[in-house]
């Protein structure tokens, strides 16, 4: 029996991002040997179709609800996120149940994310990460900024902390020191797990002169993470505040060559379903 498979990212309005979208799903694609549909949890399909090659964006619920009419009812969803997102926890969930009110065999199979500690060491996004900052600066005085959006679900926040410290004992010796930070954080005591903002540590010593690293935990370029995006404007703001301070972001992760291969395994973690039986009888 015949599944599908997606490579799902949140979504963006930037056709940038959604080009990256389309490249690292046919990267995937290559390595497996299987076809690999880019589509996008949300907001994806709003974005100009002149600016995407002329072919429009997807997104996974209006996907599936077609493909499902058509008659599929096994799908494999490979998330391209680094931790349990809500978007993976709560928000993908609702929406499978939805549809299943209208397919009742709908078997849909979720990947793990990038991080996963929980089944194991897996050391192969701090490489990536690792490597990223060597290609930026070779200077041992040179401090680290692992820097990603920030978010709502302190398990996310788990998995920067962890990455962080892989990326720390990798680079041991070569920089001055590695902190995780994030972009960006909700208001309240709650959402304090997020801390310290990058802002925030830009503004005091020792991340407030000399150079800086910022050490991109991104998937994708857009409306953070692009050269003009959210983070790119915190660093400039605080060089312009402090004059001594010099920092340099370095590439995102989903451009590096090691990704596909991440996601192929996290994929390998769920199967297909079973093929189903020859139904021709026996001579």
């Amino acid at each position: 029996m015949a599944s599908e498979i997606f490579l799902v990212d949140n979504g963006s309005l930037r056709p940038q991002s959604i080009l990256s979208l389309r490249h690292l799903a046919a990267a995937l694609s290559e390595r497996i040997g299987e076809p690999v549909q880019p589509v996008s949890l949300l907001h994806s399909d709003r974005a100009p179709e002149d600016a995407l090659e002329g072919v429009p964006a997807r997104t996974l619920e209006p996907t599936l609800r077609e493909r499902a009419a058509a008659g599929t009812r096994h799908f494999r969803i490979v998330p391209l996120f680094f931790g349990p997102s809500r978007a993976l926890t709560d928000y993908l969930p609702e929406r499978v149940a939805a549809l299943s009110q209208h397919f009742p065999k709908l078997d849909v199979q979720v990947a793990p994310p990038l991080v996963t500690p929980e089944r194991g060491h897996d050391p192969r996004l701090a490489h990536i990460l690792a490597e990223s900052v060597q290609a930026v600066d070779h200077d041992p005085a040179t401090r680290v900024i692992l820097v990603d959006h920030g978010s709502p679900a302190p398990e996310v926040a788990q998995v920067r902390n962890y990455v962080a410290g892989q990326l720390s004992i990798l680079l041991q010796g070569r920089v001055a020191g590695v902190v995780p930070a994030s972009m960006e954080r909700r208001p309240g005591e709650a959402h304090r797990f997020n801390e310290p903002l990058l802002e925030t540590l830009l503004a005091r010593p020792p991340f407030n002169h000399g150079r800086v690293v910022i050490a991109m935990m991104f998937l994708q370029p857009g409306r953070h993470a692009g050269p003009d995006g959210d983070v790119a404007r915190i660093c400039a703001e605080a060089e312009a505040r402090h004059p001594a301070l010099k920092t340099v972001m370095t590439p995102l992760v989903g451009a590096h060559p090691l990704l596909p291969e991440i996601l192929a395994d996290r994929l390998a973690v769920i199967h297909p379903p079973p093929a189903a039986p020859d139904a021709t009888p026996p001579p």
